[in-house]
Parts: structure tokens; C-alpha cells; sequence
């Protein structure tokens, strides 16, 4: 399958290990230049090495930011000012009982989860619409509707993922940047 993603600039955070790292080694393969994000040196310059020897020939580069904070977003993009695609996949998650969730706790679930997207999300969005070409991708998961009991505060960042993602898609609405997707009975969602 040719996604057509020959020459476009992914940033894929997350990406030193489990989904953030096949999205981006998949990626690759198809002929996009891939940046790797992770919060250390050591884990990107490991998940771009690993990517580089599955994909020979890839376009494959990384930056080490922590998304947590607001300075770690501000790096990236000094680092990668202009980007075609944004998936954002990093974030945290812990089982807890809601009554031993510190304010401390949610806070650094919003910052992680929920803030680094948007931060990276409001930076590359101008640069997409002078483009007329983007897509910006929330990896949220079935805890923004199912919350688990155990990780109520994971699924509220997951909520919230999916509210973004939704009212980017609405803001983004009739240009390409926001692909509506299709079925034989009408509108399914639609993908910024």
C-alpha cells in the first residue's frame, strides 16, 4: 500500500519504544522523514538506530524532549519548527484508587497527556493551514469512554485527548487537513 507519505515530515512522540515506535518505524518504511521523540539521549538515539536498521535507507532523525513540561515541547519544535504530520502518542498511565490521587497526580497526567499535544498541536497547526496539507493524530485510547476504575485520572486525559482531536478536526473542517471519513451509510468521524 503507497500512503503517499514519500518526503512528508512525521513527528512521532513517544516513539523510543511499543506503538510510538512501530508508528514511526511503519512510517519510515513508507518514505517519510521520521523524527523519533523520547525524554532521554540514550532511549532516541537507541529507538533511531533500531528504526534505521529495519528501514535501510530510512529518513530517520530524533529529538529528546520531556513532553511533560512546557519547556520539553518549546525544544522540539526549535528542533523540528515545521511538520506535516503530528501523532502524538506520548503519555503515562498508573493504576491507582481515585481517593490516593494527589492534585500533584493530575496535574502531571493533564502536562503529560493532554498539554504536550496541544502545545505541539497549536505550534504545527499554522504551518499546515499555509500548507494546505497536515494531519495532526491524537493515539488516545477506549479509557477516554470506558474509564477504568483503577486509572480514573489516565482516563480523563484520554477524554480529553479525544476532545481535542475533535475540535481540531471541526476547526479544520473542509480543508486537507481534515479528512472526513466515509462509510456506505454516511459520515463515520472525521481525522485531523
Amino acid at each position: 500500500m503507497d500512503l503517499q507519505l514519500e518526503r512528508k515530515r512525521v513527528l512521532v512522540t513517544g516513539s523510543t519504544a511499543g506503538i510510538g515506535h512501530a508508528i514511526a518505524r511503519l512510517l519510515a518504511a513508507e518514505g517519510a522523514a521520521v523524527v523519533v521523540n523520547g525524554r532521554t539521549e540514550a532511549r532516541v538515539a537507541e529507538a533511531v538506530r533500531g528504526i534505521a536498521e529495519a528501514v535501510p535507507g530510512a529518513a530517520v532523525s530524533g529529538v529528546a524532549a520531556d513532553l511533560s513540561t512546557a519547556e520539553g515541547p518549546r525544544r522540539l519544535v526549535r528542533a523540528l519548527p515545521e511538520a506535516d504530520i503530528l501523532i502524538n502518542n506520548a503519555g503515562i498511565f498508573e493504576p491507582k484508587p481515585f481517593e490516593e490521587i494527589s492534585d500533584a497526580d493530575w496535574l502531571r497526567f493533564f502536562e503529560t497527556n493532554v498539554m504536550s499535544g496541544i502545545r505541539l498541536a497549536r505550534h504545527y497547526l499554522p504551518g499546515m493551514r499555509a500548507r494546505n496539507w497536515g494531519r495532526i493524530i491524537f493515539v488516545s485510547s477506549e479509557s477516554g469512554i470506558q474509564i477504568p476504575p483503577e486509572m480514573i485520572h489516565y482516563g480523563m486525559t484520554k477524554a480529553a485527548q479525544i476532545a481535542v482531536a475533535r475540535g481540531l478536526a471541526e476547526a479544520t473542517a473542509g480543508t486537507s487537513i481534515c479528512k472526513s471519513m466515509r462509510s456506505k451509510s454516511g459520515p463515520l468521524r472525521r481525522e485531523v
